[in-house]
């Protein structure tokens, strides 16, 4: 049995490994497509010009996303503001949750649905926004609520949303690098002095491979991390409410519902505590079907959580 740090020791040491490995896919992947397209159009390898270009980009359509992130989810969830008579238990746990933790309460959100479930969003702690729906608040008694308002809160103290807004601008910018390159093969006319230098061809050969397989491998890293912040927020939870069980229970109760989410759509589905489209692998734990899903598999997850009982 391991205690709840060296849960969360282990699951950031985890973390730290994907992200950092993410890191150097992006960069070599990058630097890959960013030559071949410049030797294709006639430029000698070596330069960072379109790399740069396809950065601005992404860049500023992530951070408008970024910034504007909590008004965007919750308006296309149709979220409301929570009530302070009608969801008192909701705004009693988030209360005491955030002082326990040492932070402002953040703003708390209802979505009116059966299907229970929960999200965090917000860009830091200042804007954090914690959403559930009121199928969550009517199937979960007060100890499995604050196992799940805990995760959330995770999320936000850990500033989950804002790596995983960095990590979106960089699988952007794989992603377009990888589509200027085909699509200049496609339509566009390359230099043929560049035909006779060893190191172009081979840019070249490496540049239609990352095109290719580049925004997959990035986008498959991309779920990997989500997945580890799931574990460490499970893990973060049971560091606030020091009751594991409490978040177990929660999750057993989310994942065995078999109503879908409305309000969810593939956009949103990866904030959620527990995969809110039921019936599309929340539950597997084949290791291809992993690889796809932007949450760990509810048995893992328990199994982790039992070990800090």
């Amino acid at each position: 049995m391991k205690n709840i740090y060296e849960v969360q020791s282990a699951n950031k040491i985890k973390s730290a490994v994907v992200v950092v490995s993410f890191i150097a896919f992006v960069f070599v992947a990058s630097y890959v497509l960013t030559n071949a397209l410049g030797i294709y159009l006639g430029y000698q390898p070596g330069g960072f010009g379109y790399f740069g270009m396809a950065l601005i980009i992404s860049g500023v359509s992530s951070f408008v996303s970024y910034y504007y992130s909590d008004k965007i989810v919750l308006g296309i969830s149709g979220a409301r503001r929570a009530r302070k008579d009608e969801d008192k238990l909701f705004n009693q746990v988030a209360e005491n949750l955030a002082i326990g933790a040492g932070i402002h309460k953040p703003t708390l959100f209802v979505i009116e649905d059966s299907a229970p479930n929960a999200f965090a969003t917000g860009r830091d702690l200042e804007h954090a926004v914690i959403c559930v729906t009121t199928g969550l608040l009517s199937k979960l008694n007060r100890t499995e609520l604050e196992g799940v308002v805990a995760h959330e809160m995770t999320h936000i103290m850990n500033y989950d949303t804002r790596l995983m807004s960095v990590v979106a601008v960089m699988v952007g910018l794989v992603a377009l690098l990888g589509d200027w390159f085909l699509r200049s093969l496609w339509w566009g006319g390359r230099n043929r002095d560049n035909d006779r230098d060893n190191s172009g061809s081979i840019f070249m050969i490496l540049g239609i491979v990352f095109a290719i397989l580049s925004p997959i491998i990035a986008t498959l890293i991309q779920l990997a991390i989500s997945r580890r912040r799931e574990f460490m927020a499970d893990a973060g939870s049971v560091t606030q409410t020091r009751q594991p069980e409490g978040l177990i229970s929660a999750l057993k109760k989310i994942s065995a519902d078999e109503e879908p989410l409305e309000a969810a759509n593939k956009a949103t589905a990866h904030l959620y505590i527990v995969n809110p489209f039921k019936g599309q692998g929340h539950g597997s734990v084949g290791w291809l079907a992993n690889l796809f899903n932007t949450h760990p598999p509810i048995l893992e997850r328990i199994k982790a959580l039992q070990k800090m009982v």
